[in-house]
């Protein structure tokens, strides 16, 4: 075989191949966008919104899957799993608002390693409702979120795996501050109201 045959080979696979790779990339965009669009749709209380927008992530997050099936070089790159964990954080964001059972890496439709990294992201989202909470003044309500950001933290420790493997202890690192600053703001929080509480039992005696 001549090797401007063998070229001319490469150059067409490689051509296709990089043809896919900007269909991925593009695919990934809207996935985050989407995904992005899910969350900002539930901190305001638009569930239908979320939905809809969740639900068209979802449906691009199985035709990238199906398009990659097989090219593993592409769907495990950087933007894809990128892609991903935003929407697994939209997808548990989404089930926890609506009192849901959390879905499942396979339920999803995602490798188990990006779902990892979404779920430490989603840690941060459940500090945003926490905070959302405080200044409706339920500290009731933000103390229940508070519980759950610490028992995502919880399970999420139980990862540990190199690197190279998922890159998770980044996103354990991220979790652990923010429940720290949490908790923080939830002692302040509950100090403050029983305060106000014996100012006013004090007001009512007099």
């Amino acid at each position: 075989m001549d090797i401007e045959e063998i070229v001319e080979s490469i150059r067409r696979r490689l051509d296709e191949k990089d043809a896919l790779r900007e269909e991925a990339l593009k695919t990934s965009r809207e996935i985050v966008r989407l995904s992005g669009d899910t969350v900002k749709a539930l901190h305001r209380g638009e569930v239908s919104t979320a939905r809809a927008r969740f639900a068209e992530a979802g449906k691009l997050v199985g035709e990238l899957r199906k398009r990659l099936t097989s090219h593993p070089d592409i769907y495990y790159t950087g933007y894809v799993q990128t892609a991903h964990q935003e929407f697994v954080e939209a997808a548990l964001l989404l089930s926890y608002a609506a009192g849901e059972p959390y879905p499942s890496p396979e339920e999803l439709g995602v490798p188990e390693a990006d779902y990892a990294l979404g779920l430490g992201d989603f840690v941060g989202e459940l500090r945003r409702c926490f905070l959302l909470r405080l200044l409706e003044n339920d500290v009731e309500s933000a103390e229940k979120t508070y519980r759950e950001m610490e028992r995502i933290y919880n399970a999420l420790m139980t990862l540990e795996y190199p690197k190279g493997l998922v890159n998770v202890r980044q996103k354990q690192d991220q979790a652990r501050h923010i429940l720290e600053r949490t908790l923080e703001d939830l002692t302040r929080a509950k100090l403050n109201k029983s305060l106000e509480e014996k100012l006013k039992a004090a007001a009512g005696d007099e």
